[in-house]
């Protein structure tokens, strides 16, 4: 079964400036990494759903908010892992301080340790310049914040 994700590229525009809505992935692993550690909220689906309302859906799970409006689709990426990532961005605004992740995932930490620890997916999202939110971001989901000022912004 193919890997497959979808997302939304939330963004907002503060005095003529574009800023991005990325998260931090949570858990150990994650927890001193910053650069190439933020991706976009998201999620990965079936090819049995809609990738957009699986994106929606996503959002809500890792932050705790809802989105609705009028979505952009952006071309999907494909991360080093090989899992596309299908996306869509949004003009919006969310408090950062204020998410909540409402999905855990249960991994063994330390590594062979055979103690189990539940952990959020996220443990924060912060509004960065699209200038910063390139350095942050996972490395194959630059191109999503590339085309949303080459072809929505500017």
């Amino acid at each position: 079964m193919k890997k497959q994700s979808a997302g939304i590229l939330l963004y907002r525009i503060i005095n003529n400036k574009v800023q991005v809505f990325l998260v931090h992935h949570g858990g150990p692993f994650w927890k001193n990494k910053d650069l190439g550690a933020w991706s976009i909220p998201k999620g990965e689906f079936t090819d049995g759903e809609k990738a957009l309302d699986a994106a929606i859906r996503e959002f809500k799970e890792e932050t705790g908010a809802k989105v609705s409006g009028d979505f952009i689709e952006l071309s999907p990426v494909k991360q080093k892992s090989g899992k596309i990532v299908y996306a869509w961005a949004l003009e919006g605004n969310i408090d950062a301080s204020a998410i909540k992740c409402e999905t855990f995932v249960n991994i063994e930490w330390p590594p062979r340790s055979g103690k189990v620890q539940s952990i959020p997916e996220v443990d924060k999202g912060e509004w960065f310049s699209t200038d910063e939110a390139k350095q942050k971001i996972n490395p194959s989901q630059a191109a999503l914040i590339d085309e949303l000022i080459e072809k929505f912004i500017i």
